[in-house]
């Protein structure tokens, strides 16, 4: 049996959960904590999401995927890949990004996955690199205060 390899954080926001969704999904938000990346998306199925930002006057683009699934103000899938790595940009290769919203009193529960390292090229190193990171978990810190000021 194939191990599955999977990083989750949670935090709890005092804050709507429209309010957290527009953080997730607007770019203006985005480059706020997303290393100065302002996501692009029209936030359809299949549609791209490109995660752009400026450096020495030239945008690129450090990582980029597509909408898998979406329920505005509860839950967006994504895949995911940093076409800079030297991986092939095949679907294997892409990691699965989930958030999740649920309201809780006082504000909304926000839940992130991100999975699909087992399939996906350097996977295991990919894994360890996030788990050592932390996950998500600083990049939710800062949504967090981001939100609740």
């Amino acid at each position: 049996m194939e191990t599955v390899m999977k990083v989750e954080n949670t935090v709890q926001i005092k804050a709507s959960v429209d309010r957290v969704w527009a953080a997730l999904t607007e770019p203006e938000w985005t480059k706020k904590y997303m290393f100065n990346c302002a996501v692009d998306s029209d936030w359809k199925v299949g549609s791209p999401v490109l995660w752009k930002m400026q450096h020495e006057g030239k945008e690129i683009i450090p990582v980029k995927g597509f909408v898998e699934e979406i329920v505005p103000g509860k839950l967006l899938r994504y895949s995911v890949i940093d076409p800079n790595m030297g991986i092939p940009d095949i679907p294997e290769n892409y990691l699965h990004v989930t958030y999740a919203l649920s309201e809780m009193k006082g504000g909304t529960e926000l839940k992130v996955a991100q999975g699909g390292y087992e399939h996906a090229a350097k996977g295991k190193d990919r894994y360890e690199e996030a788990v050592k990171a932390g996950g998500w978990s600083s990049i939710l810190a800062v949504i967090k205060e981001l939100l609740e000021k």
